[in-house]
């Protein structure tokens, strides 16, 4: 298979198809400008292909014939949301398998496109999706399916190699693990018979500046089992981050129990309760191999890569594909209006430089952000129009957002909108940046009380001076003052707040605070 091109953008969705060793999914894509995805719709099912090549390599007209009534179904509900194309694809089962070829062409004459990638591509797509839309940098991307694993090793967000072993989840259950619950001694061997493989094929460790991102079924029920033991405020499992210490737990609990008892765990999806454990066991060795104390989780993998393109073009940076996630979920609400999204950015970002000059850019750009992001909530209620921006952002999958991120975006809102703690999300913020989240915080509502009564067409410049307290000049209303946040700014600035009206639009000119 060549990179893709040409793939389809705009309002006309596509369809994305991939036939795995465990299970086949599609998703309907739409892509909109700046490798932005949109999902219109998915599908499921889980095949077990790989657990029919156990005997004699093939699949068999059974397996065949559900593989194709998968696909059947794929294709109607491709259909039903007017997919212009279709993309498909089959990994490990289908091309190690001696009639796959048998496969792939009752699947073409189903209108369903069908072709069998080899694991280097299998691998390289991956990557494209799995760090598109996490602001990672350096690190390796870990894939574990069904029949094998695909790893890559990637720079500045540029692919660097690939390699790909046959330990899928399927494959070293079937092949390792014999008795239920598998024993010490079985478990003992499939770690070492991991280990040596990426000894072997001399696979690097990360470096002090990579991250290991999973990718994947088994990666996401071990990341969703762990969000289930933990206290971990924000239930998303895309950026979510599975640590050694506690992937150890949970192997654990997995090999203590029998099949039947593992499929009623809580996380866990029960088709996978036979092969969790042996996944798992391959995840833990390639983190040790690495030395990465934690799994940056992916939600995102080879659909999307094959969605977006070329493997080997450049990775948009992780401020890039924020900017466009959060711009492509506020054009999604009648709601929102660029035009008073970008004056309100622009007054929170001159009052912020001029409150706190030692802001960072990062704390920064999450005050844009909620400042262009606001007017979404007004589609759930005007007057709490704070409160449900702040649960659209942490619900709506943004991406190139880590959690800590989303929690310092959430707490902006919450804290501008009068919520007298940082809300539900505090704990996603390290403490010594809290006191910076809330000055950022009291910047947005200021901003928005100046947005509201600056005319329209007007460019909203401020000028900005310490004189004892904090004095803004605004082409507002005379004898306009902002009463409803002057507790708040003297709470958080240990000053007192005017706003004065301004004869004329000026550029903003700022002094230093007082010791």
């Amino acid at each position: 298979m060549q990179a893709r091109a040409g793939t389809p953008r705009g309002d006309r969705p596509f369809a994305v198809v991939d036939v795995g060793s465990n299970s086949a999914r599609m998703i309907v894509f739409r892509l909109r400008s700046g490798e932005h995805l949109d999902v219109v719709e998915d599908a499921r099912a889980p095949l077990r292909l790989g657990r029919e090549l156990r005997d004699d390599d093939r699949l068999g007209s059974e397996a065949i014939e559900r593989t194709l009534e998968t696909l059947r179904d794929f294709r109607a509900v491709a259909d039903g949301v007017g997919a212009a194309r279709m993309i498909a694809v089959a990994t490990s089962a289908v091309r190690e398998a001696l009639d796959g070829n048998e496969l792939v062409e009752k699947a073409r004459s189903l209108g369903v496109p069908l072709e069998v990638i080899d694991g280097d591509l299998e691998a390289r797509f991956g990557f494209l999706g799995a760090v598109h839309d996490l602001p990672v940098w350096n690190g390796a991307a870990m894939d574990v399916g069904g029949g094998s694993l695909e790893l890559t090793s990637f720079r500045d967000r540029r692919l660097d190699r690939s390699w790909t072993f046959p330990f899928g989840s399927l494959r070293v259950s079937d092949r390792f693990l014999d008795s239920d619950p598998p024993s010490e001694r079985e478990m003992k061997d499939l770690r070492k018979a991991v280990a040596a493989a990426l000894e072997g094929s001399v696979v690097p460790e990360l470096g002090d500046d990579g991250d290991l991102v999973g990718i994947g079924g088994t990666v996401r029920n071990l990341a969703k089992m762990d969000l289930r033991r933990t206290d971990h405020p924000l239930p998303l499992l895309h950026g979510y981050e599975l640590f050694e210490e506690n992937l150890e737990g949970i192997i654990g609990e997995l090999a203590s129990r029998t099949m039947k008892r593992r499929a009623r765990l809580r996380g866990l999806n029960p088709d996978r309760a036979d092969s969790i454990v042996g996944g798992a066991l391959v995840v833990l060795a390639v983190m040790r191999h690495l030395g990465a104390e934690r799994v940056v989780v992916s939600s995102r993998g080879l659909r999307e890569g094959l969605a977006l393109g070329d493997p080997s073009a450049g990775i948009p940076t992780p401020r890039q594909v924020r900017t466009i996630s959060a711009a492509t979920l506020a054009a999604r609400f009648a709601t929102w209006d660029v035009v008073a999204a970008e004056r309100r950015s622009s007054l929170a970002a001159q009052l912020i430089e001029a409150l706190d000059p030692d802001v960072t850019p990062f704390l920064e750009e999450m005050l844009g952000h909620a400042a262009a992001l606001l007017d979404v909530g007004k589609a759930i209620d005007h007057y709490e129009r704070f409160e449900h921006a702040a649960m659209i952002v942490t619900t709506a999958d943004l991406a190139g957002f880590t959690h800590e991120a989303l929690g310092i975006l959430s707490a902006v809102l919450r804290y501008a909108g009068g919520d007298t703690s940082l809300g539900p999300y505090t704990r996603l913020i390290a403490t010594g940046e809290r006191a910076a989240v809330r000055r950022a915080a009291v910047a947005l509502a200021l901003a928005e009380e100046l947005h509201r009564r600056i005319p329209p067409g007007e460019a909203g410049s401020l000028t900005c001076t310490w004189r004892g307290r904090f004095e803004v000049e605004a082409p507002v209303p005379a004898r306009w003052q902002p009463r409803g946040i002057s507790d708040r700014f003297r709470a958080v600035f240990g000053a007192k707040l005017s706003v004065v009206p301004a004869t004329a639009p000026q550029p903003l000119s700022s002094l230093i605070a007082p010791d």
